[in-house]
């Protein structure tokens, strides 16, 4: 087996049980180095998500609002939402790790552990789904992620991007999803608040590896980690802007500057 080519293979996977019992394979035989790696080969660039088969992909700009949280439907369109980040971010780590070649070892190591961990988080939304009648492609989806992959190509901006700015905000989002459901105690609501702690703690790990090869890349190329905000921007415009509620704590426990921070929010941070 060759590393980037099967990859290639799993990231092209479009039903959901295949592409996560490919990885597995993959995974184990990577562990057990049985892989090898021909970094001369080209990246393509994918022109469609591989779940466009599965969900019906909309504009963002009419998915429901998931506000009926008292409802089994409202609760079942929130953790689909969730569910659905989390199998984009599938997608997402291994392309970080198909698409960037001669990185170092540990790389590679970080973004496939990535992908299991989201594979793990996927798999316990779509368990919940299934228990309330419901399965990933019961509602519609954006590809709000797809796209912005597709926007970060080089390696500077895609560490910028995705783990350290998109992950980031879900380390924002979740307690506000947390506490609104909190204010409901049935079992559902109790099994998403447990399913959503567990994505939370494990996600700042992510940032954090986000952020490490974000300024390896700074390094690299010479770039100040200073302009972060400004990479980001040109993907992302108004991702500087103040933010209602940031998570400060988690954000600096994964590598942000109290620097950084006052420029999203006037919170208190502490160096």
């Amino acid at each position: 087996m060759e590393f980037f080519t099967s990859l290639e293979k799993i990231l092209k996977t479009q039903d959901t049980e295949e592409k996560i019992t490919e990885f597995s394979l993959f995974y184990k035989a990577y562990h057990d180095k049985q892989l090898s790696f021909y970094h001369d080969s080209s990246p393509i660039v994918f022109t469609s998500p591989s779940y466009a088969k599965t969900c019906r992909i909309v504009d963002a700009r009419v998915i429901p609002k998931r506000t009926a949280l008292s409802t089994t439907k409202g609760k079942a369109l929130l953790i689909h939402a969730i569910a659905h980040i989390e199998y984009s971010a599938i997608d997402l780590a291994l392309d970080h790790a198909y698409r960037f070649r001669h990185m170092p070892q540990k790389f590679y190591d970080d973004w496939l552990e990535v992908a299991e961990d989201e594979i793990r988080h996927f798999l316990l939304c779509e368990a919940l789904l299934k228990q309330h009648g419901y399965h990933y492609g019961s509602f519609d989806v954006h590809a709000f992620l797809f796209d912005v992959s597709q926007k970060s190509l080089d390696l500077l901006t895609r560490m910028a991007v995705v783990p350290r700015h998109l992950e980031a905000s879900g380390l924002d989002a979740n307690p506000q999803m947390i506490q609104k459901l909190s204010k409901h105690h049935d079992s559902f609501a109790k099994a998403c608040i447990s399913t959503l702690e567990t994505i939370l703690k494990e996600e700042v790990s992510h940032v954090q590896k986000g952020d490490y090869w974000f300024k390896w890349a700074c390094q690299r190329e010479g770039v100040d980690p200073e302009k972060y905000f400004d990479i980001v921007e040109k993907v992302l415009p108004g991702a500087k802007k103040k933010k209602p509620f940031v998570n400060v704590k988690a954000r600096q426990k994964a590598g942000f500057s109290c620097k950084e921070l006052r420029l999203i929010t006037d919170q208190e941070c502490q160096e």
